[in-house]
């Protein structure tokens, strides 16, 4: 595909995937359509999935997730130009950088090495000059970085880890998929004078999110 037919899948995907289904956010919207989704996603699966309706394998039995879960887990974040984020699960590096176009400075954590390598390489590449790759435990965070405006996990945890919640600013939010191994909610935590406000967005199926306070394996 050339890269305008590229740009009309993007156009296409954010119209029929996200507009119809109830993204509003002008900002959100407007970043998915720009960001090339397709640099994401392996080259033996482009073109025919890099816009598809669903996750997409990216090795290491991880995948790159849906659009609509995209847009909606970072519609909730509120992300303003000032804020500074910490992702939990780099994956392939595409949800860093939609936070990247949206926030002031993006903290991302990997565990698997051959993702971190690429998805950093591929960063750098695009110019994402506020992301910063870590290869690590995300479920521990990042304390040294912390307080963060906004927490995003983009992998499905038994519970919330308390050390995640510790490192929210006040008012800060986080969005993370909570359950099972096999399906989860997406739950959004917000912080307000200390207390976190946990609010239900959606039902959703992530992989599971390894390591100290998450899933063992």
């Amino acid at each position: 595909m050339s890269q305008d037919e590229f740009r009309a899948a993007r156009h296409d995907m954010v119209d029929y995937q996200l507009r119809r289904r109830g993204i509003r956010d002008e900002a959100v919207l407007e970043v998915m359509e720009h960001v090339p989704r397709h640099r994401f996603v392996p080259e033996s699966r482009r073109p025919a999935e890099a816009y598809s309706d669903g996750p997409v394998p990216i090795g290491s039995s991880q995948t790159i997730s849906q659009p609509y879960m995209v847009a909606l887990m970072t519609a909730a974040l509120e992300l303003k130009k000032t804020d500074k984020v910490l992702e939990i699960g780099t994956g392939s590096g595409y949800q860093a950088a939609i936070c990247a176009e949206l926030a002031g400075t993006v903290y991302t954590i990997e565990r698997i090495p051959e993702l971190h390598n690429c998805a950093r390489e591929l960063l750098l590449e695009l110019g994402y000059e506020n992301i910063n790759c870590i290869l690590g435990d995300g479920t521990i965070g990042l304390a040294e970085h912390a307080p963060f405006d906004a927490i995003i996990v983009t992998a499905g945890a038994p519970t919330v880890p308390g050390f995640l919640e510790k490192q929210l600013a006040p008012d800060g939010r986080m969005v993370i998929p909570v359950g099972d191994r096999m399906s989860q909610v997406c739950l959004k935590v917000t912080d307000r004078s200390g207390k976190h406000h946990e609010e239900r967005l959606t039902a959703c199926t992530f992989v599971p999110l390894i390591g100290r306070h998450g899933w063992n394996k």
